[in-house]
């Protein structure tokens, strides 16, 4: 055997029937594509979420509740976190700059930052919200808090 005498097995590769050759052929007339409509015509390409002219599933279900369009989105960060994040990337002010330097926000992030957690460090926080207890405690432990 070699590659030049290589071939399919018998019967597995037979001509494709071609659509549109006449009525005896058994694909003519409409050639597959039943009668009428977007989807027989040339040029046809599907819309996304186009079910055939049936009610779309995005339609179809119920819509529940209320999307507040004007939600802004912190990225949280609790007091335990900045202990671990001063010492770890030797910072002395905590800010948006050096928080999208060391790649833990991005550059459009906004920072807010909770209560969670002890904070011993005395450190400069800038930021762009901040909780009442947090702010306290921040205090208290020497830093100073200033929003952005």
């Amino acid at each position: 055997m070699n590659l030049h005498s290589l071939q399919p097995a018998q019967g597995a590769v037979h001509k494709e029937k071609r659509l549109g050759r006449g009525e005896a052929s058994g694909k003519g007339g409409t050639s597959t594509k039943g009668n009428k409509g977007i989807q027989q015509r040339a040029g046809y390409a599907s819309k996304r979420g186009f079910e055939g002219g049936q009610m779309p599933i995005q339609r179809r279900m119920p819509k529940r509740g209320f999307i507040n369009n004007n939600r802004e989105e912190y990225k949280i960060f609790n007091l335990g976190q900045i202990d671990q994040l001063v010492e770890k990337y030797g910072l002395q002010e905590f800010n948006l700059e050096n928080l999208f330097m060391n790649g833990l926000i991005n550059r459009t992030a906004k920072v807010k930052i909770l209560a969670n957690g002890e904070i011993k460090t005395k450190v400069t926080v800038k930021v762009n919200a901040i909780s009442e207890k947090a702010k306290q405690a921040i205090e208290s432990a020497g830093g100073t808090v200033e929003l952005v």
